[in-house]
């Protein structure tokens, strides 16, 4: 059994010309919103939504994920030292200096979709719940590239372990294979988008409102807070808690999710865009049809 152990000491960089480096997590960061780009759009396609509307998506999608999961490490995890000082609060805006929260993209997200369906839902016939249905599928994939991503940075892994599928995370200095906790998140998030295209493909006629965005919440966070119990702290005052950070912001969500499934079965509105039936004019009648005077 001991063969299946994996000696991890892959290069984070791909490569490096002069000061430049492009690394894997940034080339998998990337390709996240590529793919999710296309997967909108035969989205949009399908509901005759407006193609245009798919770049002002992609700016918010952009700035909401960079800026929250920043915010969110910052304020979340290490605020007493990004804003204890000037240096730490300036490195705030370094984001190449620390790390990204997904609890602080969530919320963020969720702030940037509202701003996106009050400016651009009413006139294109959909609203928040529409989007966020929509977008938790290329999320899921986003969100497996990104771990990835961890992975080949030999960040966020877990303690060490018996099993026969342990990483020896050999950059670190690690000697003891540990739980590759990336890759229990990655692929959880992988076969969560597969399970919600397969929903939207083919049963989207059957599908409410809500329904899409509250499986992931669940699926999402509730397995995020059961792989927390392996992967080890990330700063050091969770060491004495009973639960971690991310456990403990992941239960809102979860219960946000329940919460959202059971709206949708009680309203019942359509997962997909209702456009409106576009009405018939009627006629006026023409001099022709008008009868003479005297008749």
């Amino acid at each position: 059994m001991e063969t299946l152990i994996v000696h991890w000491n892959v290069n984070p960089a791909i490569l490096q010309l002069g000061g430049f480096e492009l690394r894997w997590y940034s080339l998998l960061f990337v390709s996240g919103f590529i793919l999710g780009w296309f997967i909108m759009r035969s989205f949009f396609r399908r509901e005759k939504i407006d193609e245009k509307l798919l770049d002002p998506m992609l700016y918010m999608l952009l700035i909401c994920t960079i800026v929250g999961a920043r915010l969110g490490h910052c304020l979340f995890y290490q605020p007493d030292y990004y804003l204890g000082s000037w240096k730490g609060f300036l490195e705030i805006f370094q984001p190449w200096k620390g790390g990204l929260a997904s609890h602080g993209g969530t919320i963020a997200l969720i702030l940037g979709i509202w701003w996106y369906a009050h400016k651009y839902g009413r006139a294109n016939h959909f609203d928040m719940l529409w989007v966020m249905d929509h977008l938790v599928i290329p999320v899921s994939f986003a969100a497996c590239f990104i771990r990835l991503g961890n992975l080949f940075n030999s960040e966020i892994y877990g303690g060490p372990t018996n099993l026969p599928w342990g990483f020896v995370f050999e950059r670190n200095g690690e000697t003891l294979p540990c739980h590759p906790t990336q890759l229990y998140e990655a692929g959880t998030y992988l076969l969560l988008g597969l399970c919600l295209y397969a929903l939207y493909k083919w049963r989207l006629d059957k599908m409410y409102r809500g329904s899409f965005v509250g499986i992931f919440f669940i699926v999402c966070f509730g397995s995020r807070f059961l792989i927390e119990f392996v992967k080890n702290p990330q700063v050091d005052f969770e060491r004495d808690m009973l639960l971690n950070m991310g456990q403990l912001l992941s239960i809102p969500f979860v219960l946000l999710g329940i919460g959202l499934l059971v709206w949708a079965c009680v309203r019942k509105v359509p997962a997909r865009a209702v456009h409106p039936e576009p009405q018939s004019k009627k006629k006026e009648a023409t001099h022709y049809a008008r009868p003479l005077r005297g008749e």
